[in-house]
C-alpha cells in the first residue's frame, strides 16, 4: 500500500504512453556491465598468460618438464623385446616412434613427448621429456598472437573493450567519490606507476 503523499518510485509511463528516458549514467553503467561480462574470458586468458610469460626465465610456461628415474632390473634380450618389457613395466601403452641402440648397454626408446634411456645391464631407466601445459600453452598461443592475422582482429577488439571499460569507469560514480574527487586521485596514481617506472629504469 502506498503512503499518502509519497510518489511511487517505480518509473511509470506518461499520460501519452511514452516511456521516461533512462539517465545517461544509468545507460553507461549498463553498457559497462555488459562489455565487462563479454571481456571476462579474454581477461582471464591474457592475465594468466601474462603472469606466465613474465617469469619465462624461471620456468617453461608451455611445457612441464619430465625427469624421472626407474629401476626395473636387468633387461636382456633383443631390442624389440626390451622395449616391450620396459613400456609394460612402466604402464606405457604408447607405440614408440623409434627404438635404437646408443651403445652396447644403452637402448633409446623415443615416444611422442619423452625419451626413455634404458640401461639394459642394470635395468635403470631415465625418463626425460616434456608434457604440454594444456591451458597455459593455449593461452600463450593467443596472447603472443601465434594465430597471426585472424586472431589480431579479435585481440584488437578486446583492446577496444578494455579502453571502453577504463574510460567509462571514470564516469560511473558522480560526486566526490567519482572523477572529480578521489576517483581522479586513484586514476592519477594508476597512470603514474608505469610513468615512474619508465623514468626510474632509464627506459627509452
Amino acid at each position: 500500500m502506498q503512503t499518502p503523499g509519497v510518489k511511487n518510485a517505480t518509473a511509470e509511463p506518461t499520460r501519452d504512453g511514452a516511456r521516461r528516458r533512462t539517465p545517461l549514467r544509468a545507460r553507461l553503467r549498463a553498457l559497462h556491465r555488459d562489455v565487462g561480462y563479454l571481456a571476462v574470458g579474454f581477461t582471464v586468458i591474457y592475465a594468466l598468460s601474462g603472469i606466465a610469460v613474465n617469469h619465462i626465465a624461471d620456468w617453461d610456461p608451455n611445457f612441464h618438464q619430465i625427469r624421472r628415474t626407474h629401476q626395473l632390473g636387468p633387461l636382456p634380450g633383443p631390442d624389440p623385446t626390451v622395449s616391450e618389457r620396459t613400456l609394460a613395466a612402466l604402464g606405457i601403452r604408447e607405440t614408440p616412434t623409434e627404438v635404437y641402440r646408443a651403445s652396447a648397454e644403452r637402448l633409446e626408446i623415443v615416444l611422442a613427448d619423452r625419451t626413455l634411456h634404458v640401461n639394459t645391464a642394470s635395468g635403470a631407466v631415465e625418463e626425460e621429456g616434456q608434457k604440454a601445459r594444456f591451458f597455459l600453452r593455449a593461452a600463450n598461443f593467443l596472447h603472443l598472437n601465434r594465430g597471426k592475422k585472424a586472431w589480431s582482429y579479435v585481440a584488437d577488439t578486446y583492446a577496444v573493450f578494455l579502453l571502453f571499460l577504463a574510460i567509462s569507469g571514470l564516469f560511473m560514480i558522480p560526486g566526490r567519490k567519482g572523477l572529480i574527487g578521489r576517483g581522479a586521485l586513484i586514476a592519477g596514481i594508476g597512470a603514474a606507476i608505469p610513468a615512474l617506472y619508465v623514468a626510474l629504469s632509464n627506459a627509452p
